[in-house]
């Protein structure tokens, strides 16, 4: 499912007009990456948790010359936690 399938069901759902589901839409998805832009984790609570993960940095080997060592710096990455009820409804 891609975004404007997203806003079509959205739109459908909830009786609001195409446009005023991509505005609540991109103010979810806005409102989300400010979150954890700020490291803040972000709680739905049965569908998931959104998260900053720090990576340390490593060594690490280059796919093209499997010999040579390379540095990869720390870094931040975005995580989403799936929640009991999200994985009971999936499984189901």
């Amino acid at each position: 499912m891609n975004k404007p399938e997203i806003i079509a069901n959205i739109s459908e759902k909830s009786g609001l007009t195409k446009k005023d589901s991509e505005k609540a839409l991109a103010a979810f998805l806005e409102t989300v990456e400010e979150a954890l832009m700020e490291e803040e984790k972000v709680q739905l609570v049965g569908f998931g948790s959104f998260k900053v993960k720090h990576r340390k940095a490593r060594k690490g080997r280059n796919p093209r010359d499997p010999e040579q060592v390379i540095d990869i710096p720390a870094s931040k990455a975005p995580v989403f936690k799936a929640g009991k009820t999200l994985k009971d409804n999936v499984n189901q």
